[in-house]
């Protein structure tokens, strides 16, 4: 299946198509002239994957060198940059030449910025082997690396000319990671779409969500198409997408990178500032309730034992969202309904109570 973003100036195709991967030159030819391609991906997926991509594109004209990362948030840094900065310098990438993420979240959001950023642009495709980047970072054009006082603090946006999904390396992804994307889905649910969140309540667990996985990402990815397309840069709609985010990344980041999980931050991101706005009358009672039997039911964690308001709020003084001393938190009107509640920095404190 074919979904199209269509944006203002960049429109790009997002092809869900099972076992796609062995035969994406193909796609990549029917997208890009020949050239010279950097296929960066990290230890785990280059041993699984790199290969057949890489021989898909060979054997279609392209020139392709891989370059690899280690696994891990940790890889999102100033040095990994300019670790690939080198590589492609050293393989005479030019404008016309162009960088393929074939990973999770963290190859795509690294391997986006240097693409976004070497000689000012060169061409940029995602093929996300990660539940969670297929349903979410692959999509959108947000590039990122991680900085010692917040996540994500360096980055650009920078679209890509389009993006392979493929549901079949699903199969090969750990327990952990696949209820990563899990959170993301539900998170999908919870701020624009009843229809998918009562689909995911008639699920019973991960296994059978991996089962109908073009069932589920395909709507999952249409939440975000059709915020994108409402938002590109972030500055109003867009921002429903940061539920449960805004507190989830300062639980990444204060827990230390790789510690707790991107989902599972998020995870509990949603479910903390989802009880302190039901007791607040800001959001409908039972919210909680809801969210926390779907998470759970998908083994997501919704507590956090060392949970540090004051290290939290310290950390969420850096987030990119604060401007001129407010920030927009995202919460539900109802399932499947969001709302953007602005709010001084410094009262972020009452949503990080103890329950």
């Amino acid at each position: 299946m074919i979904i199209t973003v269509n944006l203002k100036d960049h429109s790009y195709p997002i092809n869900v198509q099972r076992n796609s991967l062995k035969q994406s030159g193909v796609w990549v030819k029917s997208i890009w002239a020949k050239q010279k391609v950097a296929l960066v991906t990290d230890n785990t997926v280059n041993q699984i994957y790199a290969q057949q991509v890489k021989e898909s594109l060979d054997s279609n004209g392209f020139q392709t060198t891989v370059m690899v990362i280690p696994s891990g948030e940790t890889s999102k840094s100033l040095e990994m940059t300019d670790f690939l900065y080198r590589k492609l310098a050293q393989n005479h990438f030019t404008k016309n030449d162009g960088v393929i993420a074939l990973g999770g979240g963290v190859v795509g959001d690294l391997a986006g910025f240097v693409a976004a950023t070497y000689m000012r642009g060169i061409h940029f495709l995602q093929f996300p082997t990660s539940l969670l980047a297929q349903v979410d970072s692959s999509i959108g054009g947000k590039t990122a690396i991680n900085m010692t006082a917040a996540k994500n603090l360096i980055g650009t946006f920078y679209q890509p000319d389009g993006v392979l999904i493929d549901p079949a390396v699903l199969d090969t992804l750990p327990q952990r990671r696949l209820r990563e994307g899990v959170a993301e889905i539900v998170k999908a649910a919870a701020i624009a779409d009843v229809d998918l969140w009562q689909l995911l309540e008639r699920i019973r667990n991960s296994t059978e969500l991996k089962q109908r996985a073009e069932e589920i990402i395909i709507p999952a990815l249409k939440v975000k198409q059709q915020v994108v397309e409402k938002d590109e840069f972030d500055q109003n709609q867009r921002l429903i997408l940061n539920f449960g985010h805004t507190i989830g990344h300062a639980i990444e980041k204060t827990a230390g990178y790789g510690t707790i999980s991107h989902g599972e931050s998020v995870a509990i991101g949603m479910i903390k500032i989802t009880q302190q706005a039901e007791k607040m009358g800001l959001t409908p009672k039972y919210t909680t309730q809801k969210l926390q039997h779907m998470l759970s039911k998908f083994d997501l964690p919704t507590t956090l034992t060392d949970f540090n308001p004051r290290q939290i709020k310290e950390t969420i003084n850096h987030d990119k969202k604060v401007r001129e001393g407010q920030l927009n938190i995202i919460l539900l009107e109802k399932i499947g309904q969001a709302k953007i509640v602005p709010i001084y920095i410094d009262t972020i404190e009452d949503y990080l109570q103890s329950s």
